[in-house]
């Protein structure tokens, strides 16, 4: 808004005395000398007004108005608007790994890496080694189904580990089916394939969401990673490593398939028919 200044007071009055002088018709005066009357104006004269007569008088002609000259409006400056923030970039696709691992699957197998290099660097665990048992054990959830977080679109859930099949393990419910499902036998879950009790001792949460779910890719591959390492694996050792895996399946073949695929991985060349014996 423009500012301006309070007229002083002998400024207001000559307004007054114009704004007045203005407002008298010559009617007015006219009518007034015929009548005989006198007519004084307030604050235009300094001395005793002297009367209207009869007797023609020439009149100074009345003053021009003062013209005012208003201060010049002070413009509010103009503040630009704030810019708009800018939309937060999308994140990077994820890249898919050696020989047609998906991209969450070989995102989530190298975050285990990371995660046991920091909690147990002793043991010397690949991603190599974690996608492994990854392939084996559920062709890497079925090909990645899952959703960006690594939550499996559909629970994997194994047989009932009833004895029914050759050389299964009968093993009674010990979760009450919360993970399985099943509350009479226990069925291996996710896609590393953790029977509840193993998962109840190494379930480890792999994304950092506060839970351990072993039907998301991370904590899956994260705990597989921490059963591997488990009373002091040394991983880069293949004794050690071969009595590690024998520990998740207590098979050679299955120990023959899980580091054939690791070798694979780490080569980028497929393994041989003859480097994957049937798992019994």
């Amino acid at each position: 808004m423009g500012r301006h200044s309070k007229p002083t007071e002998s400024k207001a009055k000559r307004n007054s005395v114009i704004a007045l002088a203005g407002l008298v018709p010559t009617g007015l005066v006219a009518a007034a000398n015929a009548g005989g009357a006198t007519i004084v104006l307030p604050f235009l004269t300094t001395a005793k007004a002297s009367p209207l007569t009869d007797a023609p008088a020439k009149q100074a002609p009345a003053p021009e108005p003062e013209a005012i000259v208003p201060e010049p409006a002070t413009a509010t400056p103009a503040f630009a608007a704030a810019p708009a923030p800018a939309p937060a970039a999308a994140p990077a696709p994820l890249p898919e790994g050696p020989l047609g691992i998906p991209a969450i699957n070989y995102d989530a197998y190298r975050s285990a890496e990371r995660v046991l290099a920091e909690r147990n660097p002793t043991c010397g665990i690949s991603w190599m080694q974690v996608a492994g048992v990854g392939r084996v054990e559920s062709s890497h959830a079925n090909g990645g189904k899952a959703d960006e977080r690594g939550n499996l679109i559909e629970p994997i859930i194994g047989l009932p580990l009833d004895g029914s099949l050759p050389g299964q393990a009968v093993i009674t419910d010990t979760d009450g089916g919360a993970l399985d499902g099943d509350t009479v036998y226990d069925r291996a879950v996710g896609p590393t394939q953790f029977i509840p009790s193993t998962w109840a001792l190494y379930g480890t949460d792999g994304n950092g969401d506060g839970v351990a779910d072993p039907q998301n890719l991370y904590d899956a591959a994260a705990s597989t990673a921490s059963y591997l390492c488990d009373g002091g694996t040394n991983m880069r050792d293949i004794v050690s490593a071969t009595k590690a895996i024998l520990r998740y399946n207590n098979s050679m073949a299955y120990v023959a398939n899980v580091t054939a695929w690791s070798l694979a991985y780490s080569t980028g060349v497929n393994p041989s028919s003859a480097d994957l014996p049937r798992i019994h």
